[in-house]
């Protein structure tokens, strides 16, 4: 007989690896996703105002976006917000150096925000945008870092996702399935019976 404090009695545990692997992975991509979405979104947003005096005849007022006064910028987080998803599709060291990119891509991102905020540009000058900006680009560089630093433990997708190439061994495909509906509908979009042997 064990006592209940016995050290035959199983210990729980705080969850699978691959549980962790699992958060882990999707807190790296909601962070790229999230961050680089929030920026996009930012860089659209009306940074600066002009206006212009023309004599006599109303000024003119030009709304200029983050994406124009830095077109670089809603680029680099597009990059970035693909990139999240692709964290998914990939594995081992290409997802770490996925990661790796995704980060520095995340800190340009944050530095044109950044830029954004101190920046005298023309007009009245929003801060708030620039400074969202920035917030996403650093987001979407933690999620990078983090696809970097831990990206080759993480599960990969299964092998269905994969593409089979023309060489090579062909894997085995087992024993044969029972037949289905499938061919019965086949036969009968041929106009055959597929009740008559």
């Amino acid at each position: 007989m064990t006592a209940p404090g016995d050290a035959a009695t199983p210990i729980p545990t705080g969850g699978a690896p691959t549980d962790r692997g699992r958060r882990e992975l999707a807190y790296a991509v909601l962070l790229c996703l999230a961050g680089a979405g929030l920026a996009v979104w930012a860089a659209t947003r009306t940074w600066a105002v002009e206006v212009t005096a023309r004599g006599a005849l109303p000024p003119v007022r030009q709304d200029r976006s983050g994406a124009e006064l830095l077109p670089w910028l809603s680029a680099l987080a597009l990059v970035v917000l693909a990139g999240g998803g692709a964290v998914l599709a990939t594995r081992g060291r290409l997802r770490r150096l996925l990661g790796g990119l995704l980060a520095l891509l995340g800190l340009a991102v944050a530095a044109g925000g950044g830029y954004g905020v101190t920046a005298g540009f023309a007009g009245e000058v929003s801060r708030q945008w620039p400074a969202l900006c920035l917030l996403g680009g650093l987001l979407a560089a933690a999620g990078g870092g983090l696809a970097a630093r831990r990206g080759d433990r993480w599960p990969a997708m299964g092998a269905r996702y994969e593409r089979r190439t023309r060489f090579g061994p062909t894997p085995d495909p087992g024993p044969a399935a029972p037949r289905g509906n499938r061919e019965a509908w086949d036969a009968l979009d041929r106009g055959e019976d597929p009740t008559v042997s």
